[in-house]
């Protein structure tokens, strides 16, 4: 029996503890799983935009994919990502995962189902804003952060973003690329994303950040 670890998603919290989406996901996975001659060892739950790459539960899953040699189960793309940029690294670091809803996509299907997705969550974001500046101009008071908590949010984030990123460093690594610089080069080959994710490019100083919050974790 091959060993795979599943992987759920749900947007909000009322999904979650509803089971809205996630009982059909479960249910896609278990078929697929065994009729593939897969054992699920280990399954994971995340109540988690699609949006954001720096997912605990996520992470936790990639992890316990390279120290069992399993394969990360989703029941379709957007349940993993809905970062474009995301997906086509994962796949480019050779990272062993199956949208159970095409097993069989090429890379290419792969990849115009995980830029569909990113289109998707783009136009949700669009209208998100539009409602929020609507709010915000008839003078509804849309909440703050005091600088000591948002500065620490920004910190956890950036940790959480270095753990989301750390399979993706061993890969690169065990290819013979180690310097700062050659890492920095391929990820922008790649065009994995940096923490801002606004377009910006991979540098010698992003890397070394990267790398030391790594590290921390460790």
């Amino acid at each position: 029996m091959k060993k795979a670890i599943a992987y759920y998603r749900v947007s909000t919290k009322r999904q979650g503890h509803s089971g809205l989406g996630l009982d059909a996901q479960k249910k896609v996975i278990k078929d697929f799983a065994d009729a593939h001659g897969y054992i699920v060892v280990r399954e994971f739950v995340e109540i988690e935009s699609g949006k954001k790459n720096n997912r605990a539960k996520l992470i936790q899953a990639l992890e316990m994919c390279a120290t069992e040699d399993a394969t990360l189960l989703v029941a379709n793309i957007d349940r993993l990502s809905r970062n474009l940029a995301f997906v086509a690294g994962l796949m480019d670091a050779r990272t062993d995962f199956i949208a159970v809803d095409d097993p069989h996509a090429s890379e290419l299907i792969t990849h115009i189902k995980a830029a569909i997705a990113q289109d998707e969550r783009k136009r949700i974001s669009a209208r998100t804003i539009a409602a929020l500046q609507a709010a915000k101009a008839k003078g509804v008071e849309l909440g703050y952060n005091g600088r000591y908590v948002l500065s620490q949010k920004n910190k956890d984030q950036a940790m959480q973003f270095a753990q989301t990123m750390k399979p993706v460093i061993e890969k690169l690594k065990s290819r013979g690329i180690t310097s700062i610089r050659k890492i920095a080069k391929e990820l922008n080959r790649l065009k994995v994303p940096t923490y801002q994710n606004d377009g910006s490019k991979w540098h010698v100083n992003s890397v070394h950040k990267l790398l030391q919050r790594i590290k921390e974790q460790e």
